[in-house]
């Protein structure tokens, strides 16, 4: 009975000990820095684009996965130019970048040595992510890398349970085990080949759960993530992981992403979880779609993306800003033009942004705070309905003053913090500035 009973304590122990992550120190460090950047960009793009109808158009379209994979046929980003990609993210103030290596068609977008189905058996024939990375180096951007989880082409990914891809033509039965060998394999090229990788940004967990917001989302697959964590970190230890699940953050992973919301919003019923204590990430389009979409031309403004990455960072988190390419590889510049005044209006505001965290106040109607170990600074993105706004803290009254615009200021010291009073909302200005230096003891 006593040997029993060890035996049962031993694998107890066991069980608790794969439910506990230690992050390392290069995984603290890492998501330090990940907070401090603020900007990034996503980059929806492979042989989907070839259609102009968005990424999911495999599913959305029924196309059978042999007439789908024609298109390696005719993908040929001929004009795609990293450095140019780099320099576009660069000069718009984004510190990285996060690429599509591989998305839901099972497509890709580099070089591996375990599937034909990917962009250097195109016409193109060459590693667009070894030039990526390459530029990205020298440039000075970091690199997260996207990988889905799901598979709408492999027969062996569980397709049989999963919420999408049942139009692909499938029939003969699925093998998770083999699914798993090759997501690993994948992994080891990817996180081997291309230098120092950010983070790996997984997606489609969704696929094997109820749909969001109910009750129960208990994933249908065994996905064994501590294999596949462990494996990350194995082969780079700063490598943070994060997993577009749409849930609360499961153990091993470092950063928490919304989808196509701020945290604590839910505008496209995709975000139920709450926002976590790790380091989050808003990833938001710049027009309706991820993927080009020929016929999309709902393109946000420069006030929409600069009031975004404001609220993103006031509530704590960066933006993942994402374009999506042409089939031959150009940025449009629907995109592009954007992106020059959002890069010009960070070059003289970023200090409020970069390397601040959230403010002293939660976001509001009329804005948000941030705030570094100096200052608190306060965006007014709308007018507020009192005219007035309490600032929580301790500050150099006499300091106080708007950065961007020239009004003078009526400041009142009440107990616990600051009242100040907005007489002259200017509508020309996309987010008025106030900085509130701290009274350091």
């Amino acid at each position: 009975m006593k040997n029993i009973l060890c035996i049962i304590a031993y694998f107890l122990v066991l069980s608790s000990n794969a439910q506990t992550y230690i992050p390392s120190a290069e995984i603290i460090n890492a998501r330090t820095a990940f907070q401090d950047r603020k900007f990034g960009m996503f980059i929806h793009w492979g042989a989907s684009s070839v259609l102009g109808n968005g990424e999911w158009v495999m599913e959305n379209q029924a196309i059978n996965k042999e007439d789908y994979k024609k298109l390696l046929k005719v993908f040929n980003p001929s004009d795609f130019d990293a450095a140019k990609w780099v320099a576009i993210a660069k000069n718009a103030g984004m510190k990285y970048i996060v690429l599509i290596t591989r998305h839901h068609d099972g497509f890709s977008n580099f070089d591996t040595k375990y599937s034909d189905w990917k962009i250097t058996n195109t016409h193109y024939k060459q590693d667009p992510l070894k030039l990526l990375a390459a530029e990205c180096k020298k440039q000075g951007l970091k690199l997260g890398l996207y990988y889905s989880t799901l598979d709408w082409s492999r027969d062996d990914y569980p397709y049989e349970t999963g919420r999408t891809g049942q139009k692909s033509g499938r029939t003969q039965k699925s093998n998770y085990a083999s699914y798993l060998q090759f997501m690993k394999n994948q992994l080891t090229e990817l996180l081997t080949n291309y230098g120092d990788i950010s983070c790996i940004w997984f997606d489609g967990h969704w696929d094997q759960t109820n749909p969001e917001g109910a009750k129960d989302r208990t994933s249908r697959v065994d996905w064994k993530y501590e294999e596949i964590y462990s494996l990350i970190h194995k082969l780079q230890p700063g490598c943070m992981i994060g997993n577009n699940h749409h849930l609360d953050p499961l153990v091993g992973e470092d950063f928490q992403m919304f989808e196509q919301d701020l945290p604590g919003q839910n505008n496209t019923g995709l975000s139920f979880q709450a926002a976590s204590a790790l380091p989050l990430e808003s990833c938001i389009t710049m027009n309706d779609s991820w993927g080009f979409r020929i016929t999309d031309r709902k393109y946000k403004s420069f006030n929409d993306i600069i009031k975004t990455l404001v609220g993103a960072a006031g509530r704590n988190s960066n933006l993942l800003l994402n374009v999506g390419p042409m089939p031959n590889g150009e940025i449009q510049q629907e995109f592009t033009d954007t992106l020059i005044k959002v890069g010009q209006w960070v070059k003289q505001y970023g200090n409020t942004i970069y390397g601040t965290r959230g403010g002293p106040m939660n976001a509001e109607n009329w804005g948000v705070t941030t705030q570094n170990e100096e200052n608190v600074y306060l965006h007014l993105l709308d007018i507020p309905a009192t005219k007035e706004i309490f600032i929580p803290g301790n500050y150099q009254i006499a300091k106080i003053k708007g950065m961007n615009f020239n009004k003078p200021l009526t400041v009142n010291k009440k107990e616990g913090g600051v009242s100040i009073q907005i007489l002259n909302f200017d509508l020309s200005i996309v987010d008025q500035i106030i900085i509130l230096p701290k009274l350091i003891k």
